[in-house]
């Protein structure tokens, strides 16, 4: 900014900022959905916040990077069903889910969580369950007429190929499922790769996260489907005790599981499939779920079905590579939160971890269960803790309290200055309106480019900001006082004050700025808001005081216009008046000294 009144050229500040004004407000009218509207948060809108509490099988405390990791798969998640506008936050064990409007049903189904594992099938049967000695061996597919993967027919039956089509098994009825990449000549070996299962069960919760009958439920369930003796060393399954826990698991439909995120991963496991068609006996995890790169569903021209595609991560593509090698024409189940989802028979060994699922699918059915293989494993299981509902009337009487507050605040800014400056207070006026709609168009477009919703921390945020954009424009006026009172004229007064003003003034946005900055990182949910709305309105209020203030002010002192040049009018009468005194006080002075 240039040191003089005669150097500056106002009107080209002035129309650099009537540009970026009329930019926003093209983008904030022509694009996205034209409406004119900032997007709001649960307690302006209304809406659901689910509160989820981190627990582990052993009920010690969950490792800061496995919460992180699971905030980030519950956010891709919400993300890939299409949920719009909602938040996901670490609050110390705590993820909280927060969902704008009238998708609160949406919300609290995000609070279910899940995990995912790989397991191999030992043996499937459907219900009523098998008598010990006619129970299906472990090579043995499902009954005829049946999916031979043992995934149930409203699942497609799904089949696995990495490339071409997939030949359908025998059995008779629909197509059963398998995994293929390309042809194998390894022989199937006669058991996985997983190391031994360990030899005690892992222990209920006892974080208090569950009461003593539910711990009791979760120990007995532990002790019949996941007994460490349900399959002997020679891979073979224990007749008597997988009869015994087959005839105790119950695969009614919504029939609540004891297991549900209490299962370890090390043991074997007892488990209804999918629309309870078949009950499993499955070997320990082999794979984890947090293996899986990427899972998508697709369209096969060449067999005219619905596809799904699988990937994995480095370290589990070795796994997965040396599991199909040693089970071809064995089943791998996919078990979410201890329910079998997909079993396909693996057709060959698949080297490079691209598994392509096929079968029977709808369109619907593929995308179902590419975002279970994809969003559905996560490193914790999770109780719901709290589910809040916030009403859309509640919402609207919290904005409307919102905007009183902040219209009160502008209100007593006006009459101050206008007291207190008069006409420059017209302009400081002018200033903070000319702020207020720069602020509003860069709120509508944040929510439509980075999803940014503004609650009432975010109101109070831009609230205190109205304090430091007018304290911007006290610090310029006061020193405009200070020269004039000098004894220069208002003219003089308005380069020299600015320069010196404005010094004061980054300093004083600067720290304001950096302190808000520091919240924003440190801070978590409204406090964050807050602070974005704090910091975002500081760089805005550099933008109005450089573009706006001084060269309005500018302006006014160059005026030949009597009544907006005069000093009374423009609250600067008084100190004028001392000035012009000082002034001839130093001339008298002068003149003293040279009769002297």
């Amino acid at each position: 900014m240039a040191a003089s009144a005669g150097h500056l050229r106002p009107g080209r500040y002035l129309a650099l900022f009537a540009l970026i004004v009329i930019v926003l407000y093209a983008l904030v009218f022509l694009t996205g959905n034209h409406k004119p509207t900032p997007k709001l948060g649960i307690d302006l809108q209304g809406g659901t916040r689910v509160t989820l509490t981190a627990r582990t099988p052993d009920g010690g405390q969950p490792t800061r990077e496995s919460l992180n990791q699971a905030r980030q798969i519950i956010e891709r998640r919400v993300n890939g069903i299409g949920v719009g506008g909602t938040e996901v936050l670490l609050d110390g064990n705590n993820v909280v889910i927060t969902v704008p409007g009238e998708q609160g049903d949406q919300a609290k189904s995000l609070g279910k969580t899940a995990k995912l594992g790989f397991r191999k099938v030992v043996s499937a049967a459907t219900q009523p369950v098998v008598p010990p000695q006619t129970a299906p061996p472990a090579t043995t597919p499902p009954p005829s007429g049946a999916p031979s993967s043992s995934t149930p027919p409203s699942s497609g039956a799904p089949a696995a190929t990495s490339g071409a089509p997939t030949s359908k098994p025998g059995g008779g009825g629909t197509p059963g499922a398998a995994l293929a990449q390309q042809q194998s000549t390894t022989p199937a070996a006669p058991s996985s790769s997983t190391p031994p299962p360990a030899s005690t069960p892992a222990p209920a919760p006892s974080d208090g996260s569950v009461d003593a009958e539910t711990a009791k439920e979760i120990q007995a369930a532990k002790a019949l489907r996941q007994n460490p003796q349900l399959i002997g060393a020679d891979g073979q399954p224990n007749q008597e005790l997988v009869s015994k826990a087959m005839t105790a698991l119950t695969c009614a439909p919504n029939a609540k599981d004891p297991l549900e995120g209490n299962d370890d991963p090390r043991l074997p496991l007892v488990a209804c499939g999918d629309h309870d068609t078949y009950k499993y006996l499955m070997e320990p995890e082999f794979l984890p779920g947090t293996e899986i790169a990427d899972a998508n569903s697709s369209y096969n021209s060449q067999n005219g079905q619905w596809v799904v595609n699988l990937s994995f991560k480095s370290e589990g593509t070795k796994i997965w590579a040396d599991f199909t090698t040693k089970n071809v024409g064995q089943q791998a189940a996919f078990v979410l939160d201890t329910q079998v989802v997909s079993a396909p028979n693996i057709q060959v060994a698949i080297v490079d971890g691209n598994t392509q699922i096929t079968g029977k699918f709808t369109q619907a059915e593929a995308k179902d269960l590419s975002d279970i293989l994809k969003y559905g494993s996560l490193p914790l299981s999770f109780a719901s803790s709290d589910a809040t509902t916030v009403s859309a009337t509640l919402g609207f009487a919290s904005l409307q309290a919102g905007l009183i507050a902040g219209g009160i605040g502008l209100l007593v800014v006006f009459v101050y200055c206008l007291f207190y400056y008069r006409l420059l207070g017209v302009l400081t006026i002018l200033s903070l309106a000319l702020s207020g709609a720069l602020v509003f168009a860069v709120l509508v477009l944040l929510g439509r480019w980075i999803g940014y919703t503004l609650d009432l921390a975010g109101i109070a945020g831009l609230i205190i900001a109205i304090g430091i954009t007018a304290d911007s424009f006290v610090i310029y006026f006061e020193r405009l006082k200070d020269e004039i009172r000098e004894g220069r004229t208002f003219r003089s007064a308005v380069p020299r004050g600015w320069v010196r003003a404005r010094r004061t003034i980054l300093a004083s946005d600067g720290v304001s700025f950096l302190a808000a900055a520091i919240l924003y990182v440190i801070a978590v949910g409204d406090v964050q808001g807050f602070a974005f709305t704090l910091g975002m309105s500081t760089v805005l209020d550099l933008v109005v005081v450089y573009l706006v203030t001084h060269p309005l002010v500018a302006m006014v002192s160059t005026s030949k216009n009597a009544f907006l040049s005069n000093p009374r009018h423009l609250g600067l009468g008084a100190v004028q008046q001392l000035g012009s005194q000082r002034k001839k006080s130093t001339s008298v002075g002068r003149a003293n000294v040279k009769e002297a």
